[in-house]
C-alpha cells in the first residue's frame, strides 16, 4: 500500500511537470488515467500490484 501511495504521488508530480512544460495534452493525461482505471479492474491488476512491489522491495534494498 505503501508503495502505491508513494508511486501515484511521484507519477502525479511527473504529470504535473511534463503538463507544466507543455509536453503533454490534457487528452494524453486523461486517456492513461482512464487506461490505468481500468487496468486495476482486470485480472492484470495483481500482476502489476506484484511488479511494483518487486519493484519496491528492490529499490528499499539498495544502499549509497
Amino acid at each position: 500500500m505503501l508503495v502505491s501511495i508513494s508511486a501515484v504521488l511521484l507519477l502525479g508530480l511527473l504529470i504535473w511537470f511534463l503538463l507544466h512544460i507543455r509536453y503533454l495534452r490534457w487528452s494524453v493525461v486523461l486517456l492513461c488515467g482512464s487506461f490505468g482505471f481500468l487496468l486495476a479492474k482486470t485480472a492484470a491488476a495483481p500482476v502489476v500490484q506484484a511488479a511494483l512491489d518487486g519493484f519496491g522491495g528492490f529499490l528499499g534494498q539498495l544502499q549509497f
